[in-house]
């Protein structure tokens, strides 16, 4: 049908805005992380940061290789609506429509308990890609964004206190050692920084 979605339209939001504030989205406004961090105040379980992460690429790129395709085949983007396919705005409107949220919904919560904090963050989220492509372009451009940045003429006191409380189980304090805070797992929502006794860390904007 050639037709831009408000789907498509908000993923290319995500992706210009990480230019400039990186994954702040999941960080401050996402509701799905919110939800997991709700669960996890049920468990202490953290997920583990390693080859598992790459599971929500292979989500993605087929995701985004069919949609592609689909548009090739409908002759290119036509058009735009943003409300196509709801009804007064809303794409949730009718009884048989809640099985599927309700699905979404428990199986990110059952996530958390099983497999830790924010696991479907780490493992499933096809929205992530968008935002850790943007900020390795912006990095690759050296530009002003929002990032975190080591304090100079502070000391880390080994406390740890950084990585125990970062949501998204990086280890920060041997990010902290390497002298680089750049991960692709950070939200930049500033719990280390806000958590760093003797003010190592920093939220703000600057150049990588």
């Amino acid at each position: 049908m050639g037709v831009a979605t408000g789907s498509m339209v908000f993923f290319s939001l995500l992706f210009l805005s990480s230019l400039p504030v990186g994954r702040a989205w999941c960080g401050w406004l996402c509701p799905t992380g919110g939800l997991q961090e709700i669960a996890a105040q049920a468990t202490d379980k953290r997920p583990k940061i390693g080859k598992w992460n790459n599971l929500k690429y292979a989500i993605w790129v087929p995701w985004l290789g069919i949609i592609a395709a689909a548009a090739i085949m409908a002759g290119g983007i036509r058009t735009m609506d943003p409300l196509f396919l709801t009804w007064n705005g809303i794409s949730v409107s009718q009884p048989a429509s809640f099985i599927p949220y309700f699905i979404v919904v428990g199986g990110l919560v059952l996530l958390s308990l099983v497999a830790g904090q924010r696991a479907g963050c780490h493992y499933l989220c096809f929205m992530a890609p968008f935002m850790i492509l943007g900020r390795k372009v912006r990095n690759r451009g050296g530009w002003q964004a929002l990032r975190l940045s080591l304090n100079p003429d502070a000391d880390c006191s080994q406390c740890n206190r950084c990585s125990k409380a970062c949501p998204m189980s990086i280890n920060v304090m041997a990010n902290v050692r390497d002298g680089n805070l750049e991960h692709t797992e950070c939200i930049l929502c500033g719990s280390c920084a806000d958590t760093c006794p003797t003010g190592v860390i920093s939220l703000g904007f600057g150049k990588s």
